[in-house]
């Protein structure tokens, strides 16, 4: 009997070009020991003209699949998590499905924001257990570039542009995802927000000129709603599968800040050499962190068969999830 779904392959991919800190501090008034100090972050990842979030998902989709030994044709469902859209329509998971070749394939696009992949976990896991789907191919893909205010240096140096992916299949092994806990707060909506280009308030000459398409945060106060909600998240999650803390092998947490990784870390009860982080060289790439950080995880040989990791995230919206796989 199906129990859970496994992660059967993990993929990624990062444009080649490079931004350093020294080069933001040729755009804002920054400096290199003033964005580490603050974010962790050395260096991020940004696409070149032409390139889009279905471009980067479709690298990591097909490197995932590769290494699953799974043919496009075999996936029945395609989850892609995303604030970075090509388009508002079609979903951008329906452009990746023409990419692979996954013909078979629905296709659908996730919105929560730097959550959306552990919202894809619990969602491509239902989808699997309940027989829906026997393959999902599950994608976070941003290209956050392209709705950044290059001029504000609060928020320029946050973020970058990369894509991370993982194959799911029936397991009935004790192996897969065990559980996960997911929450949201629209109170917290205008925390972090992109407000205009939508119904609400429709693209025109006046919300360009006054920035109303670019990324926008209140960072006291998302740090004290991120620490909050991710480790309450971890504490939930580990309830819900009947596990300590001392039983978990790694801590993936959304790539956001080092401070509040730190933060996290601490209250949640883990010590940081039981802590993923990369953010140093990508920045914060919203849904694509935590794919990217398992991948990035098993080929170091951070993550070993067997071993339990722990995932949280949190995001706009406001938006927080935590998933324990036993990898």
């Amino acid at each position: 009997m199906i129990r859970s779904a496994a992660i059967l392959g993990t993929g990624m991919a990062i444009p080649p070009r490079v931004l350093t800190n020294a080069d933001l501090a040729k755009l804002v008034d920054t400096n290199d020991e003033w964005i580490v100090q603050r974010t962790g972050i050395r260096e991020r990842h940004i696409v070149e003209n032409g390139q889009a979030t279905s471009d980067l998902a479709a690298l990591a989709g097909r490197q995932a699949l590769e290494r699953a030994g799974v043919s496009p044709e075999a996936v029945d469902l395609i989850l892609l998590a995303t604030l970075s859209p090509d388009m508002l329509c079609p979903s951008t998971a329906c452009l990746v499905q023409a990419a692979l070749g996954a013909r078979n394939a629905a296709a659908v696009d996730l919105e929560a924001a730097c959550s959306g992949f552990v919202y894809g976990l619990s969602l491509a896991r239902g989808a699997i257990v309940s027989g829906e789907a026997k393959t999902v191919l599950l994608i976070g893909a941003e290209v956050t570039s392209r709705f950044v205010d290059w001029t504000d240096r609060t928020t320029c140096v946050l973020f970058g542009d990369a894509a991370g992916a993982a194959v799911l299949g029936p397991s009935a092994n004790g192996r897969g995802v065990l559980g996960t806990v997911l929450g949201a707060d629209g109170n917290g909506a205008s925390l972090i927000d992109v407000p205009a280009g939508g119904s609400r308030e429709p693209a025109s000459a006046e919300t360009v000129a006054a920035k109303r398409h670019v990324l926008r945060l209140k960072g006291g106060d998302v740090f004290k709603s991120g620490v909050r909600s991710m480790t309450q998240a971890v504490a939930d999650v580990l309830k819900k599968c009947g596990l300590a803390k001392e039983e978990i092998a790694l801590l993936v947490p959304h790539q956001a800040n080092s401070r509040i990784i730190g933060a996290v870390a601490e209250a949640a009860g883990f010590p940081l050499e039981k802590v993923f982080q990369n953010l140093d060289r990508y920045g914060n790439t919203s849904a694509a962190t935590i794919p990217v950080a398992l991948h990035e995880a098993e080929v170091q040989g951070r993550i070993k068969p067997g071993d339990l990791v722990c995932c949280v995230a949190f995001g706009g919206g406001l938006t927080w999830g935590a998933a324990i796989i036993r990898w």
